[in-house]
């Protein structure tokens, strides 16, 4: 078994934060966020870019046209697409909480085949894995899904695609861990 990797950037405490990185750092914690995490440990060394961060990923969390459970299962396709460990642990299990079938998680993440029967999340998922995988989207797979979801939402959609994988590139660089004592049963990578 390979050692884990060493966390490049560390949590700073509160109490040594200067006021900028206080300031963004108050704002998270009585955001729905409730605490400094993921990406914003590391982001709130540049306090201005940190909270510009915030303020996109608040739009795109909780200002989002698509509904929840498609919102939490596109992220869940852009953490996988990444190997983002800890992003994937926390929005697989927001997806299943939220109605995406455990076992569509699971397939995901253990890189199998996966079988939707709600159109939508099928949608969802042809849209999201052609994007990342062919960094395109067929005329066939836009125009279906313009249709079920409306340009609005579909702005949605590239967005938090996008987002996410920004995100994913921030925690995998930093190797931000899971929480302790958490093991992935359902991810390869």
């Amino acid at each position: 078994m390979s050692q884990p990797l060493t966390v490049r950037i560390l949590p700073i405490p509160l109490d040594q934060m200067t006021p900028e990185q206080r300031s963004v750092a108050d704002t998270l914690i009585a955001s729905p966020r409730k605490r400094v995490s993921g990406p914003f440990n590391a982001l709130i060394r540049k306090p201005v870019l940190a909270d510009r961060v915030r303020q996109l990923g608040d739009s795109i969390r909780f200002e989002n046209s698509l509904p929840d459970h498609l919102r939490e299962f596109a992220i869940t396709i852009t953490a996988k697409y990444w190997s983002a460990k800890y992003e994937w642990y926390i929005h697989s299990n927001l997806a299943i909480d939220l109605g995406i079938e455990k076992s569509i998680v699971d397939a995901i993440g253990l890189e199998q085949e996966v079988h939707l029967t709600d159109p939508g999340q099928q949608i969802i998922y042809e849209f999201t894995h052609e994007l990342l995988h062919t960094k395109q989207v067929s005329d066939a797979t836009y125009e279906k899904a313009l249709k079920q979801f409306g340009e609005t939402t579909l702005i949605d959609l590239m967005a938090t695609i996008g987002y996410f994988g920004f995100v994913s590139v921030i925690l995998n660089t930093v190797r931000v861990p899971l929480p302790e004592g958490i093991v992935l049963t359902n991810f390869k990578g």
